[in-house]
Parts: structure tokens; sequence; C-alpha cells
């Protein structure tokens, strides 16, 4: 039996202890936690990883667990969230990690995907599936070529997955504190989502165009430093940005699409609510499958926006493709309704993945610091 488990199995039975007055308690906190995880994710924000990470470790990892009746407090400390005494660096940290290992692990399908969702790819750059693209990308153009700009991503990911961590969880007890002491209230929570969803991707946008200007096939940049300075010098500072609006615009109908689907998947798999790793993977993978799927269009015109694909350029009768409506009309100039989903296949695969990866690794370092407050404790 491992150590998570063996952690659970004391709690539980220290909680039958208490006796039958318990059972109504349980059920009633479930509810409750139930409907705290719902208001969190759906006002979280982000499709990202970074924001899924906290969503799913902190919604449905818990959600099924039971609270103590009247007997006697649980020794030991709730695995399935972090410990009441974690410091805001710990949050930090934990997203942090997460957020890197998912855009690292899934790298190779998110280069893929830039290039399935171009308007009008070269004629050696039009792919039928994800593996024919991996396939031919490393062997006409060299075997790290789908991990180009993948350091800037990296760089990215862990200030912006930070920042989101740090400022939500500061502002979510800062401002329930303020509007309802000692309890939860979902008006903080909704607040601190949304502020938290606007540093990260503010953090984020500007590591998002350099790497996907990379990833298009024939770039002319080998390094990071050179796309940056060529954006910067060729289009200036708002170019890091045009994005960014659009971004915002995909989060919220990815979020809100995300948990509605998750829940009627664990009313099927995991009717009873209880911590179930296996079906909190499969749910969670499979929402995130829809909700990619939904909200492509949006991710084709971000992509759009970033690259600025030249032979797209042709058709628009500015310099530069700006703002969110520009690029949807352009999408449609160019290719009609089915190049909204340019690249559908692609996103799936890499955000169904990705999703179990960071929740995956969040819980992993949600168990390590209940681990160690549980030791520091046993030490007193």
């Amino acid at each position: 039996m491992g150590a998570a488990r063996r952690l659970r199995a004391v709690r539980s039975g220290q909680w039958a202890a208490a006796g039958g007055g318990a059972a109504a308690a349980r059920g009633q906190w479930a509810r409750r936690a139930l409907g705290r995880g719902a208001m969190e994710l759906g006002a979280g924000g982000g499709a990202g990883p970074g924001r899924a990470v906290l969503l799913l470790g902190a919604g449905p990892g818990w959600a099924g667990a039971a609270e103590p009746g009247p007997g006697p407090a649980p020794a030991a400390p709730d695995y399935e969230a972090l410990p009441q005494g974690a410091t805001v660096s710990a949050h930090l940290l934990a997203g942090a990690v997460a957020g890197v290992m998912e855009h690292c692990v899934m790298y190779p399908v998110d280069c893929v995907k830039t290039r399935m969702q171009s308007l009008q790819p070269e004629p050696a750059a039009r792919y039928r599936n994800v593996p024919e693209a991996l396939w031919r990308i490393v062997r006409t153009e060299g075997l790290w070529r789908p991990m180009r700009g993948m350091n800037v991503m990296a760089t990215g990911a862990g200030p912006a997955h930070a920042l989101y961590f740090a400022c939500y969880e500061k502002l979510k007890k800062t401002l329930t504190d303020a509007i309802q002491a000692g309890g939860n209230s979902h008006v903080a929570n909704g607040a601190a989502g949304c502020v938290a969803t606007l540093l990260h991707d503010a953090a984020m946008n500007p590591a998002e165009v350099v790497k996907q200007r990379m990833q298009m096939y024939n770039s002319p940049f080998q390094r990071v430093t050179d796309c940056v300075r060529t954006i910067w010098r060729n289009e200036g500072a708002g170019a890091f940005y045009r994005s960014y609006t659009t971004q915002l615009t995909m989060n919220i109908p990815f979020q809100a699409i995300h948990f509605m689907t998750y829940e009627i998947l664990q009313e099927q798999l995991n009717p009873r609510r209880q911590y179930n790793p296996g079906s909190h993977v499969i749910s969670g993978a499979c929402a995130g499958a829809v909700a990619a799927t939904a909200t492509t269009p949006l991710d084709v015109c971000k992509t759009l926006l970033n690259t600025q694909e030249p032979l797209a350029l042709n058709s628009n009768i500015k310099r530069h493709i700006t703002g969110m409506a520009n690029a949807f009309r352009t999408v449609y100039q160019v290719g009609g309704v089915t190049a909204y989903f340019r690249g559908v296949q692609a996103r799936v695969i890499y955000q169904m993945p990705s999703t179990a990866i960071a929740w995956s690794v969040y819980e992993f370092f949600k168990y390590i610091l209940t681990k160690r407050q549980e030791e520091r404790r046993a030490r007193k």
C-alpha cells in the first residue's frame, strides 16, 4: 500500500470511529465542497494549463473527501488540499513546476498544432495527422526541430504560472476575510480567479508570440533573441500583445465547457464522489478534449495574430492583422468556415495529456507538502 493510500486509510478509520452522526455531516460537506470547486473552476480563467493545474487539483481531488463528524478530529492533514499552513510560495512552486512540465512534455505536439493551424501552408508543410507531421518534421528538418522555442516557453511558463498561483491564493484569502470572515466566499474566489488570469496571460503572451513564430515552417529564427529583436524592431512592442484579448476571450468558455463536461463524466464514472485518481484523470482528459474542440476557432485566430502569417497578410488590406474581429474576418476570407477548425486534432491530442500531466504533478507536490507538514507536527 502506497504512502498516500495509507494516509487516506488512516483518515478513513478515524472518521468512521466518529459514529453514525458523521454521515450527514459528510454528505453536507461534500455538497459544499463540490459547489466551491465549481465556482473556482468556472471563474479561474485560463485553458492553459497552469489554471487547469490549480482547478483540477483543488476541485475534483478533494470534492469527494469526507469531513469528520462531531467525534475526534483526524490527526493527519488533508492530502486532497494543500495544508492549512502552506505559504503562498508553496502554491507558487507547485503550480510553476506543473506548468513547466506540462508545456515541455507536450511541446512537440504544440509545434504541430501551430503548423496545422496555418491558413495557407507551404506544400511541404501540409500534414494529414499528428504522427505524420512529427515524422516528416524530424526527417526533413532535423531531430530537434519540433523542440525549437521550447526554452522561451519554459521561461515564460514558470513566472506566469507562479504569478497566477501567488495572486490567486493571496487575493482569495484577502477578499474572503473582507467579505465573509472565517467562511468561503464565491465572490472572492471568482474575483481572485479573474485577476489572476489577467496577470497570467499578460506574462505568458509574449512567450506565446515568440514560440509560435519559431514553430512555423521555414521560420527564419534559429534563436529566441533573434526572434525577439526582429519583432521589436519591425512591429514594435505591441506585437507581443496582439492576441491578448483573444486569449482572454478563449479562456472563459474553455473553463466553463471543461467544468460542465467534467461534472457529467464524474456522475457516470464516480457517482459517490470519492477520491478516485483514475476517474479524475479520465474525466479531466475527456473534458479537456471537448473544451479544446469547442474553442479551436479562437485558438486559430490567436495563432494568426501571433504569427502574422505572410500569405494571410496578402489578403488583408492592412499591414498587420490586429484585433480579434480582424483575425476572424481574415480566417474566413482565406479559408472559409472550415479554416476555423484547422489543427483541431493536434489541439485535442495536446490538451488531453497536458491536463493529466499538470494534474498529476500538482497532486504529487500537494502530497509532498502535506507529508512534510505531518512530519514537522510529529516532531513537536
